[in-house]
Order: structure tokens, then C-alpha cells, then sequence
């Protein structure tokens, strides 16, 4: 670990120079440096990956507030009202005597601070204290094992969960009438199930996928085996159907709860689905999101493919202050089965499906069963981020037609949701209503994610997207560890990745210090395009580089490393090719799928790639 520890803190001394020399003043301070490296020695990593973004949040919550509070920056000494590190940077952003933040509108602002040294001392600090946030390396096992008992603590209080039945009439009339006259046109027979790239709680995988093993026999009376696991047909009596075993319910596989890396405090959470459930799931999940992005009343609103609008909002607001953006904790585990299998009653088809396909229990890494399931299903089901998105959305409608004391119509509903837009669990509202909009929220059992939910002051998130006052200060984020050999294709691919992204954001000494390391390794690295396929520099400054010129194609082109797949054998025969070559006609989701002639052969391993050197178009 000491010699990660080494390489984080040459790729933090780049980043805060870089950083300072973005600032129009002297902001740089080598005791900065100093406290970094002597923690890092004291805390080891966790300095860097944890410590400093609790310090990012603090910075951040004074922002909204409009000063330090006393109760903030507790891991670090102060200088008066402010923290002494990174002092140079925060003491552009806050007064040094009152703490309070400069207000550009005003002659004390004015003379004391550019007004460009407020959002680059901003970016400054973020990127100082976030490089290193979403480091993928594994927690400790306290605090996977803290993530698991938050599981299992989360569905318990679900269980526990009693909405009073004013509440309860609330939620169905709004539901009602955003949802009922959607629901109503959906036509099961439309809805075509389909395989996911994904693990399986089952552990099948590939080919496999299409030679049906095991089927619920929950799914038959919705998805029957010979029409939709076989949409092709089977004869009665075809050996692929003699292998198959169909399960009753109370012998279904549970989902596989697992834990994958998302920060060094705190792992992501993740059920895997059985293979058969997975596979009904996506043909309503597909549904779903066509029906509600092209849908009058949530059109623009909800969405599920596409993040900008929400990234939009979130950099207008920063500067307008006229929206609010709200996060959620465990947003898919604190949704409630009950309710959510309310906003379908108007299709008792279509909800009954969706009843099918949902797995009732789950087993946890030490075997433990936990279920029945009180929520509706966790983060890993096709379905749960569509159906989550529509219950945020319908509490949303709910507290803003209360707190306008307006009655439930077609059009207040609509008047209202204009104000809503909602990814996932990412929600922008109204300022004015932003607090009772979070009040209803906690009352239907959501709970609020405080550090990244902004009502006040001029920063806003949503969506990946940080802005203050008008201006993107979203961090560029260090998810691998150096990658040590050419064997390690997913961290040289992660590095140049990042190392251009430093590049476009103007960090350019932390960029050729990656870029450094990276070479050593694999050589020289071309200049190319940012969509080439090939591994190399970014460039503004238009450099040609060059190697031949194709004349079967009329172009010029480069050498370059580009990932490919690795694949292993994976033979399919029978009804189950046929099957996924109809499949793949009118849906290719998988690329490497769809240029690999020999797919019923062999499988491209998920995840894995390994570099080969080809000709690319080269960057002209």
C-alpha cells in the first residue's frame, strides 16, 4: 500500500499546482502539500479517498449556507473562522475575518475578489479534495459488512413502514391520474423479453443464457416458456424442453445480493437476478422507458436515457437559484411494493406481470435468506430504476398540488409537474417548495441524501454534473490504481482516460505526469481524436500525426493500441441459436456481438478486453 500511497501523492502534487494556476491570484501554499503528505503517512489512503471529500461536503454545505459554520471542517485546524488548509483557495470563496462568502453584488466583494477566482477557487478545492473519491480498490470488511447490515436494517424498517390512509388516498388519486391512462395502453404481447449483458444469481452466463435450464412457473401465466423464453416456437416434444425444470415459487432463487466497489468508505450494493426473471424484466423495462419519455404528461420530465436535462437545470439553477436539486440514499431499497404496484392499477395485466417477474427474497453473501421483500426490488432488477423514477416522481406532484392547496386534475397535475424533472433518483424542484417537498419525501419513506442535496446558495448537482454560480465545476475522478504492466488493460485504459480528461479541464502537468507513467509502459502514445477507437493524447493544438495512408479507404491513418475483446468458447446450438440471431435483427445491444460473426461459438467475456495494436483514421 506504500507504494500506492507514493503514487496518489505524485498525482495529488500535480493536481494542486495545477489547481492553483487556474486561480488569478496566489493561492498556492506549500503547506498544503505538507498536511497531505504527513496524513497520508499517518491515515494512509483513507486521507485522500475519504477524509478529503468529507472536507469537499463541508466546503460545500458552507457554500449553501452563505458561511463556515463552527460544527464544519472538524478534521482540520482553522485560521480564524476558516479551515487553514487550503486556506489560499477558500479565502477567495469566504471572508477570512467573518467567514461569511463574498457576495459578488456588493463594493466589499468587489475590491477583494475577481469575480473569476470565485468559481476557479471553487473547482480548485473540488478537485483537490475528490480526485481520489471513487478509487476503485475494496473497503475494508467493517465497512462491507456495515453495507450489508444497512441492507438488511434498510428492508426491515420497511417492513415497519405505515403510511397514514390520508396519505396513502393521496398517493393513488395523484397516481391516478399521471399514470393510469399510460398503463392502460400497455399490451403485454408488445413487451418482448430479452437477455441482459449482466451477471446472473444463477451464475449462467453468454450462450448459456439462451438454453433454458430452469423457468418460474410464476412466469408462465405472462411469459410462457414456448412464446417467450422460445418466441420462436418449439415443438412439444424437443429435447430443449425435457431439460427444463419449472420451478414453484417457494423454490425460486433468491437474488444474489453482492457487494461491488463504488468508494473506499462505503461499497455499492447490488442483487443479481435469476437469469429467467432478468429476462422478463427487460421487456418491461423497455416498455416502461419508451411509454414514459414519449409520454405527454412526464415527456422531458422523467427520464431514463437521457441525463442532460437534468444536468441543464442543475448548471441554470446555480447561477437562477430558482430550482433545487435533491439526491437520495438508497433510493431503490426504501421504495414500497405495495405503492409501487399501485401505479399500475389500471392494467391488471400489465401489473400482474410485473408481480411475476419480481423476486420475493434474497441471500446475502453469508447465506443468510432475507424476504419476503417489503420494497419493491433493489438496485440489479431491469425494473427497478423506471419504477423508482415514477414514484419519486408521483410524491413530487403530490406535495406541490398540497402546498399550492390545489385539487387533484388532469391539469393542476400537469401544471405542476412542469416544475419536477426526475433521473433515477437524482430530483429537481421549485426552491420555493424544495423543504416540503422533502418533508413528503421522508413521509413516503425516502431518505434524503443531505451532502448532495442543494436547496440554498449558488451550487447545484445533478446527474454527474457540479455547477457554481452558472459554471461546471465537476471534478475529474481517479478510479484506478497505476497500472503496473501492459497485462492491465482496464487501468490503461482507465488512465488515458482520465489523463485526457485532466487535459480538457486544463490540469496539463497532472495530465503528462499520467500520461508519463502510461508511456513507459506502452510507449509512445499517438495523438488522436476523441472518438478514435485508439488509446492516445488528446490535443487542441491540432497536431498532425500520421503513419500511412490507406488508399482502399482514403484516409490517413495511425498505429494505435485499441481495445478488443476476450472471448472463450461458448458453443450454442438448436432453438436457442436461432433463437438470439432473431434476437440480435432488431435488437443489438451488445457491439461486440454485433461484429462477431462467430457469436454463437464464442462469447466476449463482460468486462474484459485486452490491447492490440491496429490502424486507426489519424487525428489530421
Amino acid at each position: 500500500m506504500k507504494s500506492h500511497s507514493s503514487d496518489q501523492l505524485e498525482i495529488m502534487h500535480n493536481v494542486y499546482i495545477d489547481a492553483c494556476m487556474k486561480c488569478i491570484a496566489d493561492v498556492s501554499d506549500l503547506r498544503d502539500l505538507e498536511t497531505i503528505r504527513s496524513r497520508v503517512k499517518n491515515e494512509g489512503l483513507s486521507f485522500l479517498t475519504i477524509v478529503l471529500p468529507q472536507f469537499c461536503r463541508d466546503f460545500e454545505r458552507s457554500i449553501a449556507l452563505g458561511k463556515i459554520d463552527s460544527t464544519l471542517f472538524r478534521s482540520f485546524r482553522k485560521n480564524g473562522p476558516i479551515p487553514a488548509f487550503l486556506q489560499g483557495m477558500t479565502s477567495q470563496v469566504f471572508d477570512r475575518e467573518t467567514g461569511r462568502i463574498y457576495d459578488e453584488s456588493t463594493e466589499l466583494s468587489r475590491s477583494k475578489v475577481e469575480s473569476s477566482d470565485f468559481v476557479a477557487s471553487v473547482e480548485g478545492v473540488r478537485q483537490i479534495c475528490l480526485t481520489f473519491k471513487k478509487l476503485e480498490i475494496d473497503c475494508t470488511r467493517e465497512r462491507v459488512q456495515s453495507a450489508l447490515d444497512n441492507f438488511t436494517a434498510t428492508e426491515q424498517s420497511l417492513r415497519m413502514f405505515s403510511l397514514p390512509e390520508e396519505d396513502y388516498i393521496k398517493f393513488i388519486n395523484v397516481s391516478s391520474v399521471l399514470w393510469d391512462n399510460l398503463v392502460r395502453t400497455f399490451v403485454l404481447a408488445e413487451s418482448i423479453p430479452h437477455h441482459g449483458p449482466g451477471a446472473t444469481a444463477d451464475y449462467i452466463s453468454g450462450n448459456s443464457k439462451y438454453s433454458w435450464r430452469t423457468w418460474h412457473e410464476r412466469l408462465e401465466s405472462y411469459f410462457p416458456l414456448i412464446d417467450s423464453g422460445y418466441p420462436i416456437g418449439l415443438p412439444v416434444d424437443s429435447e430443449e424442453l425435457e431439460v427444463v425444470s419449472f420451478v414453484p415459487e417457494v423454490q425460486e432463487a433468491p437474488v444474489r445480493v453482492v457487494t461491488v466497489p463504488k468508494t473506499l468508505k462505503s461499497p455499492r450494493i447490488i442483487a443479481i437476478e435469476p437469469c429467467c426473471m432478468q429476462y422478463a424484466q427487460q421487456g418491461l423495462r423497455n416498455t416502461l422507458y419508451n411509454a414514459i419519455e414519449g409520454f405527454w404528461m412526464t415527456k422531458g420530465h422523467v427520464n431514463f436515457r437521457d441525463q442532460s436535462v437534468n444536468q441543464r437545470l442543475a448548471i441554470t439553477s446555480s447561477s437562477s437559484g430558482q430550482l433545487a436539486t435533491i439526491d437520495l440514499s438508497d433510493a431503490s431499497d426504501r421504495v414500497p411494493h405495495d405503492l409501487a404496484m399501485e401505479m399500475f392499477r389500471s392494467n391488471p395485466d400489465f401489473q400482474g406481470a410485473i408481480e411475476a417477474c419480481r423476486t420475493t427474497r434474497a441471500i446475502l453473501p453469508d447465506g443468510t435468506i432475507v424476504g419476503p421483500l417489503a420494497k419493491f426490488a433493489s438496485m440489479g432488477s431491469a425494473l427497478c430504476f423506471p419504477i423508482e423514477a415514477m414514484y419519486f416522481y408521483t410524491i413530487c406532484v403530490v406535495a406541490l398540488l398540497e402546498l399550492q392547496n390545489l385539487p387533484v386534475t388532469f391539469r393542476n397535475c400537469f401544471r405542476v409537474s412542469r416544475d419536477v424533472h426526475v433521473y433515477g433518483d437524482d430530483i429537481i424542484v421549485p426552491t420555493t417548495y424544495a423543504n416540503a417537498v422533502l418533508a413528503y419525501l421522508q413521509k413516503y419513506n425516502c431518505k434524503v441524501n443531505t451532502n448532495k442535496t442543494f436547496l440554498s446558495g449558488s451550487f447545484r448537482g445533478s446527474c454527474g454534473v457540479d455547477a457554481f454560480r452558472g459554471e461546471p465545476v465537476t471534478p475529474v475522478y481517479l478510479r484506478s490504481l497505476r497500472p503496473e504492466n501492459r497485462q492491465q488493460s482496464d487501468r490503461l485504459i482507465s488512465w488515458v482516460a482520465t489523463a485526457n480528461s485532466f487535459y480538457k479541464k486544463g490540469y496539463w502537468r497532472t495530465a503528462q505526469f499520467m500520461f508519463g507513467k502510461l508511456e513507459r509502459i506502452v510507449g509512445l502514445l499517438p495523438y488522436v481524436s476523441e472518438n478514435s477507437s485508439g488509446l492516445g493524447r488528446n490535443s487542441y493544438l491540432g497536431y498532425r500525426s500520421v503513419d500511412r495512408w490507406n488508399s482502399d479507404l482514403q484516409r490517413f491513418e495511425i498505429r494505435a493500441l485499441v481495445p478488443s475483446p476476450v472471448y472463450r468458447t461458448d458453443k450454442l446450438e438448436g432453438y436457442g441459436a436461432m433463437m438470439k440471431c432473431f434476437e440480435k435483427l432488431s435488437d443489438l445491444v451488445d457491439p461486440w456481438v454485433a461484429r462477431d460473426a462467430k457469436h454463437l461459438e464464442r462469447i466476449a467475456l463482460h468486462g474484459a478486453v485486452t490491447l492490440k495494436r491496429r490502424w486507426v483514421p489519424s487525428l489530421i
